[in-house]
């Protein structure tokens, strides 16, 4: 049956070649072709002058805008053609230009939708072998047989009775219809993103939430245009429950937490957090974890779950200004005042101080070895990071302290023997 369709295709075609219809199909499908290539420079130009989401939207349309009116242009002319002379040379062309429009529109939205790597390499080219495939078997006069083959595989799922090629077909409906969906949450993400009215956060929120009702609408749109009823699924829906109350009930937390999070904005890209163990700014915030980088340079990785479960000491929620306090410690034979104001010059010395609240130095304590002074200061830029600050700051009270005759007195015991009685 397979050699019988390949002969027949062969036959045909060299019948065509025999005829003189075969340069009037050759001279109408370049004259399509022509008017296509036209039509795609028209596109390019037009997209240059577009911005924002048009010039996406634009991008993918030019990408199938030459196979596609190509498509349309050969369809149209054989619908006139094929009463006057024979149309097997735009029989085959349709089918090659509709697998390119499809394998086009596949990969701009693969690979604007996901960053570019191995697994999205490996992807293409069998999406690319499978169209290919299929275009192959179809002129081959294949493609019939191949389906009666598929659809003699059949199996039932609950009440639902279902073959091969009823899984395929719902596989790549489904397939093109979150790809679409993948699109045009894209649209909207990039829309949302160029928004500066809305907080960021709620414009990740928002990206992220459309994106997943728009695939979870294309699943359930895309299932019942093959015939597959969506109760048959409600086994699989229960088994997935209890996998989540149980297994999977930590990571829905953190999800459910990393939604919180974005709309209540109580934590914000940029804001310093210490939680746990853990402090540093936040650098960013998905669905399941935040990422905190402390000033080191290590990123800590926290789970959603545990910013909403537990105490967060954020130091920059709704005011930026951060306090520092230094101690110091000084003899008690100093003299206090004077340390004091030295040590509040020290700190305003600093282009990093506010000077509104305004440096102050208080006597805290008295301690075994001296008396016990802090040095309280305000800075509004934490994020980036106050060791070299508090550094310059202590280098700079000593130097003043040196040159005052201020001394900071080593720990220090005193120790009375006490004599006994002789008798």
């Amino acid at each position: 049956m397979m050699a019988n369709g390949i002969t027949s295709l062969f036959s045909e075609f060299w019948r065509d070649l025999q005829q003189p219809d075969l340069l009037w199909q050759a001279a109408v499908l370049i004259l399509c072709l022509t008017l296509a290539f036209f039509a795609d420079r028209l596109m390019r130009s037009r997209r240059r002058q577009a911005e924002g989401v048009w010039r996406i939207g634009q991008g993918g349309l030019q990408r199938i805008t030459f196979p596609l009116v190509g498509m349309l242009l050969v369809m149209l002319a054989r619908q006139f053609l094929q009463h006057l002379l024979h149309v097997h040379l735009l029989s085959l062309a349709i089918p090659l230009l509709g697998s390119l429009v499809a394998i086009r529109s596949a990969f701009y939205v693969l690979r604007y939708t996901f960053r570019y790597s191995g697994w999205l390499v490996t992807f293409e080219r069998v999406f690319a072998m499978l169209v290919w495939s299929g275009v192959a078997l179809y002129i081959a006069g294949l493609l019939p047989d191949m389906i009666e083959i598929l659809e003699d595989i059949d199996f039932s799922i609950g009440r639902q009775h279902l073959n091969l090629w009823l899984v395929l077909q719902g596989v790549a409906i489904v397939l093109m219809t979150v790809l679409v969906a993948l699109w045009l949450s894209g649209l909207v993400e990039t829309r949302l993103m160029a928004s500066q009215d809305l907080d960021v956060n709620f414009r990740v929120a928002f990206a992220r939430l459309t994106r997943a009702l728009l695939v979870l609408l294309a699943v359930l749109i895309g299932l019942p245009l093959v015939g597959i009823d969506l109760t048959t699924l409600s086994v699989f829906g229960g088994a997935l429950g209890v996998g989540l109350g149980f297994g999977l009930q930590k990571i829905a937390s953190s999800y459910v937490s990393g939604f919180i999070i974005l709309l209540d904005r109580s934590i914000r890209i940029g804001n310093i957090i210490a939680v746990g163990g853990e402090r540093g700014e936040v650098t960013q915030i998905t669905t399941r974890y935040t990422v905190l980088k402390n000033y080191s340079g290590i990123e800590a990785i926290v789970p959603n779950e545990l910013l909403i479960g537990s105490v967060v000491l954020n130091e920059s929620l709704s005011d930026s200004r951060m306090r520092i306090a230094l101690p110091v410690q000084v003899a008690y034979e100093s003299d206090v005042d004077h340390a004091m104001t030295l040590m509040r010059d020290a700190a305003l010395a600093q282009p990093r101080v506010l000077a509104d609240p305004a440096a102050c130095a208080y006597l805290t304590s008295f301690g075994d070895s001296g008396i016990n002074l802090e040095l309280g200061f305000w800075i509004v830029d934490a994020q980036d990071g106050t060791l070299k600050l508090r550094s310059d700051i202590n280098m700079a009270i000593w130097q003043k302290f040196q040159a005052a005759g201020i001394a900071i007195p080593y720990p220090q015991r005193e120790l009375r023997i006490l004599a006994g009685n002789t008798d």
